[in-house]
């Protein structure tokens, strides 16, 4: 991937950065060429899966589906290749017996583990250049736009936005 994301005619600078952002971490092609470069065995639909199932816990495949963004088909043969790997297991959801749910198993727990280990490898090399103050900054105001924006965005779910 040679082209990286740079034009969005956006008012707000912020919105362009973040969008040029997110649009290069959340590719799945870059992703997979830094995880094959870095020597990691796991492919990045297989790490996407693992990061949800250790932050949100066990999670129904439709569940996996809508994260993952993909047919209900490719997230079976995800959740198929992690439960041969012994990274996961399939159960009975509590409640609704006719469901399944994933859990992740002790070694899929260090695996995912290991795939956030990952993502503070990558934002430590992004912010080697940083001065500690430069980064604490940063790192607070992101927490308060993060913060705000899960606050926000839960009234825009309920009212949509504003004229």
């Amino acid at each position: 991937m040679n082209e990286l994301p740079h034009d969005f005619p956006y008012r707000s600078r912020l919105l362009s950065s973040l969008s040029a952002l997110i649009l290069m971490w959340d590719s799945p092609a870059l992703q997979g060429e830094i995880l094959a470069k870095s020597g990691e065995t796991l492919d990045q639909p297989a790490h996407q899966a693992l990061r949800h199932l250790l932050a949100w816990g066990p999670t129904r495949p439709s569940g996996l589906t809508q994260v993952l963004g993909c047919g209900a088909s490719n997230v079976s043969k995800i959740i198929g290749r992690l439960d041969h790997d012994g990274f996961v297991v399939r159960t009975i959801d509590e409640d609704d017996g006719r469901a399944t749910v994933i859990r992740l198993t002790r070694i899929g727990e260090e695996a995912a583990r290991g795939v956030y280990a990952l993502g503070d490898r990558m934002i430590a090399e992004v912010l080697e250049g940083w001065s500690l103050g430069d980064v604490q900054r940063y790192t607070a105001l992101t927490e308060r736009f993060v913060t705000d924006a899960i606050t926000s965005t839960a009234k825009m779910r309920d009212r949509g936005l504003r004229p």
